[in-house]
């Protein structure tokens, strides 16, 4: 991490000449411009950049569609303003002379642009304050890895792809020993950028890996996140790799991103330890009854695309119940640690998931939990694949039906935050319904 005037100093020497401004869309990409550096120290310190609001009404593959509110053909698809957030600002070690600071957007008179990720994971922790309480977490985010570069996988339509390694590495020093060349740049340049990097372990899946951080305030959790993401693909692209954080790559195992949140005062002083039982505070109890009282309806900022609801298969290590359990990998919310340490952990989301929308639902549940003081069930012990509860949605369609019916979300986040992100499912769901997939053809070519 840098300061302004270190970065100042670096251009004025030739040590930088590159600031990338970015900002997160709706797809927890990474997306904006790469200034000059004397232009950005010159110009946009001062006054920000512009960037076309169509950032945020677009489709994965940046398609203009209809249906949202803020930015359309109608109003002529003007820009919004990137002001940049200096505690933000690092150097990013795997491009030469580059430094990187996110921006926050706002409209040109100065308004928030409320459907902007980054601004609704700002206003849940702005609840959060109001009650006292500031809230931590960690992403355990997981990706595969390919021997292909992006551009023969792109050739080959993602098909027939060699995997890193040809058998379940989970744990094994042989497995990741085979790509650590690899491991170690992302780890040792993650560090370079700010991050502070935990370990590095195998998977399930074939070729299949991840690489831990520390926890931290949400918003920089959330931050750190989607620069790894980017910065592991750009370091793979250079290594002539690929990797994929899609949500189910194939029918093994899918890349979960399993979201730990906690509660502490503005001092610092753990809040959800307490003398009842497990070591819960009443405050715990409260709000982890909210998460469970509002998974299936916020399973959209959990699982927000079509692929993502691929992941949720009994006995995958993907949850499908809606339970909590202590240290119970088979429900959907798992609690781990004692003391200073305890937490909740989010098994549903997917390596696909925007890190700012759901650890803004997860904040949000636990709100609603605290201020209705709702009850906690108690603990569910043994298989919960087989538990006979409530599921999470199994389908986006499903979900976004959910979400746009929960009174949660509309006093959470505003009608329109809602309405934009039902909009964005919807272009999903309309695209998805449209498309001919390899399996109907397979399947049907000769034999129907």
């Amino acid at each position: 991490m840098i300061g302004e005037d270190e970065l100042r100093a670096a251009v004025e020497r030739g040590e930088v000449d590159t600031v990338v401004i970015a900002l997160t869309d709706m797809q927890g990409r990474l997306q904006g411009k790469r200034c000059s550096g004397r232009y950005f120290v010159e110009q946009v310190l001062a006054h920000g950049a512009e960037a076309c609001n169509y950032l945020l009404a677009v489709d994965v593959d940046m398609n203009t569609v209809d249906g949202y509110a803020m930015s359309s053909w109608e109003s002529g698809y003007g820009d919004f303003v990137l002001t940049p957030d200096l505690r933000t600002l690092r150097w990013l070690p795997w491009h030469p002379g580059t430094a990187l600071v996110l921006a926050d957007l706002s409209w040109e008179g100065g308004e928030p642009v409320v459907a902007s990720p980054r601004q609704i994971l700002r206003q849940q922790l702005a609840r959060l304050a109001e009650h006292g309480y500031e809230a931590y977490a960690g992403t355990e985010l997981e990706f595969m890895v390919f021997r292909d570069s992006y551009e023969a996988a792109f050739r080959n339509g993602y098909a027939t792809l060699e995997p890193a390694n040809q058998y379940n590495v989970d744990y094994s020093l042989v497995g990741t020993g085979r790509i650590e060349p690899l491991l170690r740049r992302i780890r040792n340049e993650m560090v370079g950028a700010g991050l502070y990097v935990e370990s590095a372990k195998g998977e399930c899946n074939l070729g299949q890996h991840e690489i831990a951080f520390l926890y931290d305030h949400a918003l920089t959790t959330c931050d750190n996140h989607s620069i790894y993401k980017t910065g592991a693909k750009e370091i793979a692209a250079q290594e002539g790799t690929s990797l994929t954080f899609m949500a189910k790559y194939d029918e093994r195992e899918g890349n979960s991103c399993h979201i730990h949140l906690s509660l502490r005062s503005p001092s610092g002083e753990p809040v959800l330890a307490g003398k009842g039982n497990h070591g819960f505070s009443p405050l715990m109890e409260h709000y982890l009854a909210g998460q469970l009282a509002c998974l299936r309806e916020l399973t959209l900022l959990f699982a927000p695309n079509i692929n993502s609801y691929k992941r949720f298969v009994k006995g995958s290590f993907a949850p499908t119940a809606v339970a909590w359990g202590v240290d119970n990998r088979t429900c959907a919310m798992r609690v781990v640690g004692h003391g200073s340490s305890l937490r909740v952990e989010n098994r549903v989301p997917g390596g696909d998931v925007n890190p700012y929308l759901a650890v803004a639902g997860m904040v949000a549940a636990g709100l609603y939990g605290i201020e209705n003081e709702l009850p906690l069930e108690d603990a569910f012990v043994g298989n919960a694949y087989a538990s006979g509860r409530d599921t999470v949605p199994t389908t986006l369609r499903a979900a976004a039906e959910l979400f746009a019916e929960s009174s949660v979300a509309k006093a959470a986040f505003g009608d329109e935050v809602v309405a934009h992100y039902l909009n964005a499912a919807r272009v999903e769901v309309e695209a998805y319904d449209a498309a001919v997939t390899d399996w109907e053809r397979r399947r049907g070519f000769e034999r129907l």
